[in-house]
Formats: C-alpha cells, sequence, structure tokens
C-alpha cells in the first residue's frame, strides 16, 4: 500500500495521499506539503527518503479540487502549468485539507506518536498556516511563499514551528523577510533560519537553486526540531559501537555495512579515501581498511557528543605500522613505528542506520611519527599531539619557541 484515502473536512469528497513506511513498519507521522508541482517524483522520492528517517510519510494531493493526480517536472510548460494551479489554489482549503491528513494519520495503525507537517514552497506556507490553524504538533516549513501576508494569525501558533528562509528568494524579498524575522522572533517556540547565500528552492536535489551547503544545514534543523516533539529516538551511541566492533574488532565486512543505509558513504578527510555507495564502500571496507590495519590497533575513547542526526566521537587512535595502511597510509612501507594520533569522526544518522562518516586527523602528526616528515623549522608536532590531548598540563606554545613569553 502506498496511498491512503483521505477524506476532506467540509464533505466534498476525498483525495489520495502518497504513503512512505519506515523499514519498522511504524513510527511518528509526518505530513509533507508540496511544491507548486503536485505530488511528483521529487515529493515521493523526499517521502521516501523521510521515512528511512523512521517517520511514516503522507503526501496529500493538494490540487485534488482543480485536478487529482498532478505530478510536473520542471520544464517551462511544467512550470506554467505549475504556477496555474497555484493561482487557482483555495488556500483556506488546502489547510483544511492538511488538517484533514493529519486526521488520517492519527488513525493510521502504522502511526506511533504524535503527527507533524513539513513543507516546501506553496508547502512552505501551509506549514505555517498549519501552526495557526491545525492541531499538528510541530511544523517546519522550507521558503514560504507569501507568509508575510498572514503574520496577523502568528499569535494563534501553539506549537513548534520552524522557518527556512532563502536570503536571495525574489519570492520572499528581503522587507518581506525582515517582517517575518521580528514579527515572530520573540515567539515561544518558534524560530527562523535565513540562509544568505540561498535562494528559493535551494533544498531540491537536482534543482536549478540547489544550494547544499544551506540544505544540509537546513535539514540537520528540520530533523533535530522533529525529533524533539515527536521522535524517532534510537540509542546511536549503541549503533556506532556495533559499527566499530565490526569494523575493529570482529572484523566482518557484511555485518559492518549491515549497521548502514543502503547507500552510505565514508569520507577520510584527509587522504581522500573511502567509498560513496553500497558497492563501492563494501569493496574498501573488504579490501583497504576492515582487514588491513595493524593487528595492535586500538581506539582510545576521549570524548562524545550524541546530537539529534548525529554523533561526534573524539578518540586516540593508536597501531604500530606493521602492515601496509591503505586508508590513513596509501603506498607506504611498514616503518614498524608506533603512532598515536587524536581523531575526530562525525558520523551522520538515518533513522537507526549510519549514513555517512567524516574522519579527520593531522596527517603531518601521523608522518612525523613514522620517520617520513621532518618536524624541523615547521609549526608540526608528532605523538606530542596525542600526549597533550591527555595531559593538559603539558607546556603549551612550544611550536612559538623564543616568540612565546609566558607571564611572570
Amino acid at each position: 500500500m502506498n496511498h491512503l484515502n483521505i477524506k476532506a473536512q467540509d464533505g466534498s469528497g476525498s483525495f489520495k495521499g502518497y504513503l512512505a513506511l519506515p523499514t519498522r513498519g511504524f513510527g511518528p507521522g509526518l505530513i509533507l506539503a508540496q511544491e507548486i508541482f503536485g505530488v511528483n517524483h521529487t515529493m515521493r522520492e523526499l517521502a521516501d527518503y523521510l521515512a528511512e528517517e523512521g517517520y511514516v510519510v503522507l503526501v496529500p494531493d493538494l490540487f485534488w479540487r482543480q485536478k487529482p493526480d498532478v505530478s510536473l517536472g520542471y520544464t517551462p510548460d511544467d512550470w506554467q502549468q505549475a504556477f496555474a494551479y497555484y493561482q487557482g489554489f483555495d488556500e483556506a482549503s488546502g489547510v483544511q485539507d492538511i488538517q484533514a491528513s493529519i486526521n488520517c494519520l492519527r488513525t493510521c495503525p502504522h502511526v506511533r506518536g504524535g503527527v507533524g507537517v513539513l513543507g516546501f514552497c506553496l508547502g512552505g506556507k501551509l506549514a505555517y498556516l498549519a501552526a495557526c490553524r491545525t492541531d499538528a504538533d510541530v511544523c517546519v516549513g522550507y521558503y514560504g511563499v507569501g507568509i508575510e501576508n498572514a503574520l496577523d494569525e502568528a499569535n494563534n501558533i501553539k506549537v513548534p514551528l520552524m522557518l527556512h528562509l532563502a536570503g536571495r528568494d525574489a519570492y520572499c524579498p528581503p522587507e518581506a523577510q525582515q517582517r517575518i524575522v521580528q514579527t515572530l522572533q520573540n515567539l515561544s517556540g518558534v524560530s527562523v533560519n535565513v540562509y544568505p547565500d540561498a535562494d528559493h528552492a535551494f533544498a531540491r536535489k537536482g534543482g536549478d537553486h540547489f544550494h547544499k551547503p544551506s540544505a544540509l544545514m537546513a535539514y540537520q534543523r528540520t530533523i533535530a526540531t522533529l525529533k524533539a516533539v515527536i521522535g524517532p529516538h534510537f540509542d546511536f551511541s549503541a549503533l556506532w559501537d556495533k559499527h566499530c566492533e565490526h569494523e575493529f574488532a570482529t572484523r566482518n565486512v557484511p555485518e559492518t555495512m549491515a549497521t548502514m543505509v543502503a547507500e552510505p558513504y565514508v569520507n577520510h578527510i584527509p587522504t581522500l579515501t573511502g567509498g560513496v555507495g553500497h558497492k563501492l564502500l563494501s569493496h574498501f571496507y573488504q579490501n583497504h581498511f576492515v582487514n588491513a590495519n595493524p593487528p595492535d590497533t586500538s581506539l582510545i575513547p576521549i570524548s562524545r557528543t550524541i546530537g539529534a542526526t548525529q554523533i561526534v566521537d573524539e578518540l586516540l587512535f593508536c597501531f604500530t605500522h606493521t602492515c601496509e595502511i591503505d586508508w590513513m597510509l596509501p603506498g607506504i612501507a611498514p616503518t614498524g613505528k608506533r603512532v598515536e594520533i587524536p581523531l575526530v569522526a562525525i558520523v551522520k544518522f538515518r533513522g537507526d542506520k549510519l549514513y555517512h562518516e567524516h574522519i579527520y586527523w593531522d596527517q603531518a602528526s601521523v608522518l612525523v611519527q613514522i620517520g617520513k616528515l621532518d618536524p624541523k623549522g615547521l609549526p608540526i608536532a608528532g605523538v606530542e599531539t596525542a600526549h597533550k590531548l591527555l595531559d593538559e598540563s603539558l607546556p603549551s606554545n612550544v611550536l612559538m619557541g623564543n616568540k612565546w613569553m609566558p607571564p611572570a
């Protein structure tokens, strides 16, 4: 079943909504309010993506009163049709249809917990109005068009609301953005984020205005807001520990991959090693990582920060260079040297699976410790970086030499 029938509140009929379910079959509900292009491939793909986060996602056909099953692309002709539907759209009925969709999810057997509303463009304004007029538990709107004309309803907001505005959005010019920010900034539970370098539809992957840094930040803020109110909540710490166990203890590649989403990626930032997608990453793990670390490799945890979507781990990565380590020291024969290096792992999750890893360390310090880089005259250090991480009383500013004059 990938559709639900939704009864209109005014008794005028019923309309369909695309339904995406999480792998475990249940979760909090989420209404995904469409752009002006209908319930198209972009909306359905996003619904499937959000289902991987653990949500039961319903994308209602909000143009059904004009024409059911509108699904447009982004050609000039599609744009013309989309604007015609937008101009003929009855906003008040649209908000009622959002409420009807919320009601539908609340009675759906797959939904456990609250129901939120997330919208884009046309749906972005509807998400704002849903916070004002419906019983949704939380609402998030991206680059909503016309919100500045409905600010007189702001005092009706009783649930957490987050808005994402594009600084270069011609449909919401600077004066409109300023009015929105000034009106909403002091309301409890309401946050407005402006992305200065982004244009309208900056979160639509593949679109002309897609702006990845803004899209990533907005998405993380969105999921954090939704999770804080309706969940779902997963034990990221236990999931990451299990992943590391398969990587470094049992050294089991299939079990390692089983802890990750269908198409994950890993990026070791200093050496550009890793892989994107299941096939390449599995090959990398099998041939260049899981089975290619020295026998005495150890990870010493220093700190762990757990967020709404990711973990940041600070640790010491220790080993003796007794074999070639393709991912960290590609092309360098074993030196037999001992290495202790501070390392930071930023691990993103989607639902209860790892989505990606960004791994950082000081490559210069590694090269110093294996004797491949002479630190003399350079602002770099060897094993001292690891020692000082564990003992902050060790002297600071040593690399400054005589320029460092401690106070008397």
